[in-house]
């Protein structure tokens, strides 16, 4: 027994890099599930020495999905159409999650609470073999928990076992909407993380930390403080509590009573250091650094030579100042630090099994941050841990955090819906539900500067008690951020104006429809939700989410990677793909032109918003990324692979832009930084089929920050084919600011309002682009260098001919994989005759596995390079 007893102990030290006296420890590693029905009874299985036989290893944060595909108990389910041939019977009952810990001497003496950050949906927490709460208490998704458990715990080796029961019909958890399939155990389980929070007699709970800026000159911030301070023994403890702040300090003493709770504020009219002079702010993406603080608390018991910790707090911050406002046509735009924020986003989803990877989280926050984005929204409460938020705070990412549709219509939720414009919480219970999720969630996240605001309904508004309710919570608890009542146009009887619509598209449109469209969708107010429809990844990706058999033709197999009910088909893409650039022969011809359709059709929507403000406030690309390996709605996909539409993405947005309207045949600057731009020049040079140019004009420039400027009008410029092409470049003393190439045809894209529908506009004429497959041959030649993650490639295009949409990509060596981490500053790039394109890659050198990287190049009109 001491023996076990001693491993258990290394085993914890090593786990949480010793044995903590006070603190929070996250209880990790070390755990083991089980079906109900399989597990034995509760009261042996949670003593310690319980030998789990049989059970499946695993390790929290856990769905009991995702902890089975992690073990090998289902194999590759993304591939074809594994996942369909899951059963869900084995998920239609409980599940234990069992674990020890070890508990030192100076442990046992200290309050120790069990804190559970997210249960999927029930559960029985058992601990030493009693339990110590009930699936009566314990539910709610996005509830969090915190037990007393001191007078529970054992010097030595404990036992925690977790019985988690599924979610039914009615109850309000997360889900996938109609963007995939939903995973088979509807995400049951331990979803957030599971810890162990230590103190002393005092513990300080629920630290926020609210700033406000001067927004006249930014040069003074105030930050209040505020903090419960809880006594957990039943006698009077006094002491003191000390904050730190950097070069900032202050010091209070307290008085408790028994059991006594009390809240307490600091402040600038309190403490002075509150009030700081030349703050560093913490600015959005292209605005600014995301300038952060660190704010230490600790509580002391006792005094003098007797004093002792007690407890100790410590959180990152940054200093802003968000807010909200209605342009003149009355569309919501939001402020950062008194500066209108044209919101250019994506919407995120997690893991279909939510499983969170901390590298895979950094690379898609680099992903985004690379394309030019600002802004991640959230539809629900994503994220197993506090990592994502974490990211954005240090990228300099908005998030919009909220309720997520799943709760909003029948088929989702499994509840009848009695209204079209209030969501399904109704009854007092679902408001006192939802209410405490919102306030849990608040306080767990309203530290993170990244929040931009709380969305309280997505489809629809929530019922007038339940938005009074929210609003009360929201007052007391995060006074400094606006909430919006939903992300669809509605007027709420508290709130007013939602003042964002979400009108569509979500289905391919032309990219023309950005630029025209007036009245659905189109470059106007806050889309807060929208998108081109489907993006096809590249070839590689398919050949991993798509058996060999069924890679062409399209195919069942094919559509199950789709998205739901409408979406659940390439039809409306392939149509307009079809007579733009002409039917494709095989998947390899496919995959690679659908990366043009994809860069124009998203380049063209960042790009319109940003012509069209003030007027237009924001956009948000539906979606972002990939919860699982699919076709529709991403920038990126599920292997992180970007597709064209990363680049359109990322060249519709540069902070300093220029722009070609397709509507109106004039170029633009775009302004999204807070330096206005004088003394930059625009270059406007046209060629046609035969990569004649016939046309070139340089102008002078100048345009306000957040704003736009015309400053070129095309109309009249014979471009001497049915199919050409605009070099756009925008350059400042000479060096290049920001390019964007067209490929333009002739014969219009002309939209089809009479037959649109609530997710797209069909057209009844195509762009034609067909003769882009009988361009000349051009003959580009690659000289590249490496060094320490970064590579520097420079393509010459050494013939007579233009060198269309050149593909790039990193191997790790001849016939060898991509090197997955690599993030190109540009890509799928068209270089006119005689010219030349420097472009950096950066990587992770571990990624080569010992191989000396090559460069891949591949183009519409030059032989392939590997």
């Amino acid at each position: 027994m001491f023996k076990r007893w001693l491993a258990l102990w290394l085993f914890g030290t090593l786990l949480f890099g010793g044995v903590p006296d006070t603190g929070t420890s996250v209880l990790s590693g070390g755990w083991s599930i089980q079906a109900a029905s399989k597990a034995g009874p509760a009261t042996g299985l949670s003593v310690a020495g319980f030998k789990p036989a049989g059970w499946i290893k695993a390790r929290v944060p856990a769905t009991v999905m995702g902890a089975l595909v992690d073990a090998g108990v289902y194999r590759d389910p993304y591939m074809g159409k594994n996942l369909e041939a899951i059963s869900a019977l084995p998920f239609q009952e409980a599940w234990w999650y069992r674990t020890e810990f070890m508990v030192a001497a100076a442990q046992k003496r200290l309050h120790t609470r069990l804190l559970l950050d997210g249960v999927n949906y029930r559960a029985d927490v058992w601990l030493n073999g009693q339990q110590i709460a009930g699936r009566d208490a314990v539910y709610g998704t996005f509830r969090t928990f915190d037990l007393d458990i001191t007078a529970h715990l054992k010097e030595g080796a404990n036992a925690l076992a977790i019985q988690v029961h599924p979610p039914e019909k009615g109850d309000f958890f997360m889900g996938f909407v109609d963007w995939n399939p939903e995973p088979q155990d509807r995400n049951m389980g331990l979803f957030r993380e599971v810890k162990l929070r230590r103190s002393g007699a005092v513990s300080l709970e629920n630290v926020y930390v609210r700033s406000e800026v001067d927004l006249a000159t930014l040069k003074e911030s105030r930050l209040t403080i505020t903090s419960d301070l809880v006594n957990h023994e039943a006698r009077t403890v006094s002491g003191d509590i000390t904050g730190d702040i950097g070069a900032i300090h202050f010091k209070v003493s307290y008085s408790l009573g028994p059991k006594e709770r009390k809240a307490l504020t600091f402040s600038p009219e309190t403490q002075p250091v509150l009030r700081i002079q030349n703050p560093r702010l913490w600015w959005p993406v292209n605005l600014g650094q995301p300038e952060l603080y660190t704010l230490n608390l600790a509580v002391r018991t006792g005094q003098g030579a007797s004093q002792s910790s007690s407890d100790a707090f410590s959180t990152r911050f940054g200093i802003r100042q968000v807010g909200t406002y209605l342009n003149e046509q009355g569309h919501r735009g939001f402020i950062v630090n008194g500066r209108k924020v044209l919101i250019r986003g994506g919407g995120w989803v997690d893991d279909l099994f939510l499983r969170e990877d901390e590298k895979n989280l950094e690379a898609q926050f680099r992903h985004i941050k690379h394309m030019n984005l600002n802004t991640v929204r959230l539809e629900g409460f994503w994220g197993s841990s506090q990592k994502l938020y974490n990211l954005a705070d240090r990228m300099g990412l908005l998030v919009m955090v909220g309720v997520s549709c799943q709760w909003e219509w029948i088929e989702y939720l499994g509840k009848p819906q009695e209204d079209e414009t209030f969501g399904a919480a109704k009854t007092p219970d679902e408001i006192r539900l939802i209410a405490s999720y919102l306030r849990d969630q608040v306080r767990w996240l309203r530290n993170h500067p990244s929040i931009l605001v709380w969305v309280l309904g997505s489809d629809k508004l929530p019922w007038p008690e339940a938005e009074k309710q929210y609003a009360a919570d929201l007052k007391e608890l995060d006074p400094a951020r606006p909430y919006l009542a939903a992300t669809k146009s509605w007027t709420s009887a508290l709130s007013g104006p939602t003042g964002v619509k979400m009108l569509g598209p979500y289905d391919y449109v032309t990219p023309n429809y950005w630029f025209e469209d007036t009245t659905r969708g189109g470059a106007y107010g806050f889309n807060t939700e929208t998108g081109p429809g489907p993006q096809i990844p590249p070839l590689a990706s398919l050949k991993q989410m798509i058996p060999a058999k069924d890679l062409w033709p399209l195919n069942k197999t094919w559509e199950f990677h789709c998205g739901r009910h409408e979406f659940n088909t390439l039809d409306r893409y392939l149509n307009a793909y079809s007579h733009r650039y002409g039917e494709a022969a095989s998947v390899e011809e496919f995959a690679f032109k659908a990366q043009a359709a994809n860069y124009e059709g998203m380049r063209a929507m960042f790009e319109a918003f940003g012509v069209n403000q003030p007027k237009a406030t924001g956009v948000v690309q539906w979606m972002l990324n990939a919860s699982w390996p699919k076709l529709y709605w991403q920038l990126y996909d599920y292997y992180l692979t970007p597709n064209g539409a990363y680049f359109g993405a990322l060249k519709g947005c540069q902070p300093r832009n220029v722009v070609y309207n397709r509507a109106a045949k004039t170029v633009h600057v775009v302004n999204d930084t807070r330096t206005p731009i004088a003394g930059l020049k625009v270059k406007a040079r046209m060629f046609n089929a035969t990569s004649a140019k016939v046309f070139e004009k340089e102008v002078a420039v100048a345009c306000e920050p957040g704003a736009s400027a015309q400053v070129l009008d095309l109309k009249a410029v014979d471009a001497g084919s049915p199919l050409y092409f605009l070099d756009l470049q925008l350059s400042e003393n000479g060096a290049p600011v920001a390019d964007n190439f067209y490929w333009l045809s002739t014969s219009p894209d002309t939209l089809d309002d009479a037959h649109a529908t609530w997710f797209m506009t069909p057209n009844t004429a195509f762009a034609d682009f067909k003769g882009l497959s009988t361009l000349p041959q051009a003959q580009v030649k690659v000289a590249s260098q490496f060094q320490k993650g970064i590579g520097t490639i420079t393509l010459t295009n050494a013939s007579d001919h233009l060198a269309f949409f050149l593909e790039l990509g990193l191997v790790q060596g001849p016939g060898k994989g991509e090197v997955r981490s690599a993030l190109w500053d540009d890509n799928y790039l068209s270089i006119p005759p005689h010219e030349s394109r420097t472009v950096r890659v950066r990587f992770d050198p571990a990624d080569l596995r010992g191989q000396t990287p090559r460069v891949r190049l591949a183009g519409w009109n030059i032989p392939a390079q590997d």
